[in-house]
């Protein structure tokens, strides 16, 4: 294995994850801001111009508070569950692809960490493994309110994981690919997936709302029933690499949707820009119209966390398994059959 490709890869991981962190603490500000604008106040402006240093501030915070662990704990597990839940949270960019191939002096550089043919599945799979952290995280408590909270957080996984892989299903029977690299350069220019999955997409983002736990379906960490739920016994950065393990699979969860039905980096005029700027520049211009959809998608997830109120369990469970799941059904029998009719015709 050549030297520079290891050397290239390394520094895209570091890249990554610096980034993931990065958007994780910066979220953090811009969601209270948002709710701050949503409720006409000013929110965080002590810390630094406007408030741009109270993350900083914050995870000063978390490092210099006392570390507590309950008596009656697994102590062990109580420190897996936040651990877990983090490195889930992290691997999720690995197959994502984030631009064009680029020319860096004479080297072609692909700026995806990996581009496996199931690139897909691994996304599944590691969204999958993030429960486990919540789990564990509540049932090392040794405190009942946890432990409800952490059975509420892995039923509601479970339940809206079937209606997101099927609204998936739909969008392979278009794209005829498990590859991410090859269902975003599909949508070349303005050929984006959203224009033939509509309904796929609308089940695919309400999924993704319940998936990382995020209001209206935030019944994980509902304070009115369970004093702030499965992290309620964690302190200093243990809590800390709970609440950013959520803001940085909401990052995640932006990244697939903008990747799978917003085109990724692709967008409109992408060839006139690639003959004006260059195979080197052309890559990154489109690497940042990708973060722009997904800061977009990144302030619709503060949106609604500020606008909808929280939905009762019942009708969260009611939602995923008679709504969701038919709805998500249909839209695969009928993109089969248009499929087959285009086909014919």
């Amino acid at each position: 294995m050549e030297i520079d490709f290891v050397i290239e890869k390394f520094i895209l991981v570091i890249a990554l994850f610096a980034i993931s962190l990065l958007i994780a603490m910066y979220s953090t500000y811009a969601e209270r801001k948002v709710a701050a604008f949503l409720q006409d106040r000013l929110g965080p402006d002590r810390a630094g111009p406007f408030g741009i240093l109270q993350p900083l501030a914050d995870g000063v915070k978390m490092f210099m508070k006392e570390e507590i662990i309950p008596a009656n704990a697994n102590k062990w597990l109580f420190m897996v569950g936040p651990g877990l839940a983090m490195l889930c949270a992290c691997i999720g960019t690995a197959v994502i692809p984030w631009g064009q191939d680029m020319m860096v002096g004479d080297r072609l550089v692909k700026l995806q960490v990996t581009d496996i043919n199931v690139g897909l599945l691994y996304i599944f799979g590691v969204i999958s493994l993030g429960v486990y952290g919540v789990m564990i995280g509540g049932w090392a408590s040794n405190n009942k309110y946890s432990l409800l909270s952490a059975i509420r957080a892995a039923s509601q996984n479970i339940s809206y994981e079937i209606a997101m892989g099927l609204s998936i299903i739909a969008l392979l029977l278009v794209t005829n690919s498990l590859s991410l690299r090859e269902i975003v350069s599909q949508q070349h220019g303005f050929n984006w997936n959203v224009w033939y999955q509509p309904l796929g997409f609308l089940i695919f983002m309400v999924c993704a709302f319940a998936e990382t736990n995020r209001a209206p379906f935030d019944l994980p960490e509902c304070e009115a029933e369970l004093n702030g739920g499965y992290h309620m016994e964690y302190s200093s950065m243990k809590l800390g690499f709970y609440l950013f393990a959520e803001y940085i699979n909401m990052f995640v969860s932006s990244t697939v949707m903008a990747a799978l039905y917003f085109g990724g980096y692709n967008y409109p005029g992408m060839d006139y820009m690639a003959g004006l700027l260059g195979p080197t520049w052309a890559p990154l211009f489109g690497t940042a119209i990708f973060f722009l959809k997904i800061f977009a998608f990144i302030f619709f997830f503060m949106w609604v966390r500020w606008t909808i109120p929280r939905f009762r369990y019942d009708q969260l469970m009611s939602l995923g398994w008679k709504g969701l799941i038919p709805l998500a059904i249909a839209n695969i029998v009928i993109t089969g059959i248009v499929i087959a009719l285009t086909n014919n015709f």
